[in-house]
């Protein structure tokens, strides 16, 4: 069957299907939405603002001494919040604690010694993981952040990537 003789509703498919995709994209511009976004806002709150950071002690790469915590994460966790303009607010717990804490909104990221088969990868987002930490021996590792906190999470992640490699 040549084109000719095929039914009017075949023929007319093609273009309503492009029409209604350049509808939906109109409409989503018009909404101002970008991708990845943060529903909650957290990496607009961050920038200029307070980064509130969530550690436990785990060897060199956080220790604490009275009530500041230093370490190779910490360094880290410092100089993302040089990149963003905030500064950094310091909590440190046990990671029970710090997540219970991130979930409740109170904390924005925890940072540590925390390797990909965290168990709370239902409670929190996840970066990637990565190698190259000073003090890591060898663990690759990953830091958590608000669940659903995308843009966020993208931007320490773009981040990381360029400070530590993967």
């Amino acid at each position: 069957m040549d084109r000719s003789e095929m039914p009017y509703r075949r023929r007319i498919r093609r273009p309503v299907s492009v029409l209604a995709g350049i509808a939906v994209v109109a409409l989503l511009s018009g909404c101002g939405l970008t991708v990845p976004t943060d529903p909650d806002g957290t990496l607009d709150s961050v920038t200029g603002g307070v980064l509130r950071v969530g550690t436990s002690p785990d060897g060199e790469l956080v220790e604490v001494i009275g009530d500041d915590p230093s370490g190779a994460i910490v360094d880290i966790v410092d100089r993302f919040a040089d990149r963003i303009d905030a500064e950094t607010d310091w909590t440190v717990a046990s990671e029970e604690t710090l997540v219970t804490e991130l979930e409740a909104g109170n904390l924005d990221l925890i940072a540590g010694g925390i390797t990909p088969d965290t168990p709370w990868v239902d409670k929190a987002g996840v970066t990637r993981g990565y190698r190259g930490i000073e003090g890591a021996e060898g663990r690759e590792l990953v830091m958590l952040v608000p669940l659903g906190e995308n843009a966020f999470l993208s931007a320490l992640e773009t981040f990381l990537d360029e400070e530590v490699g993967r």
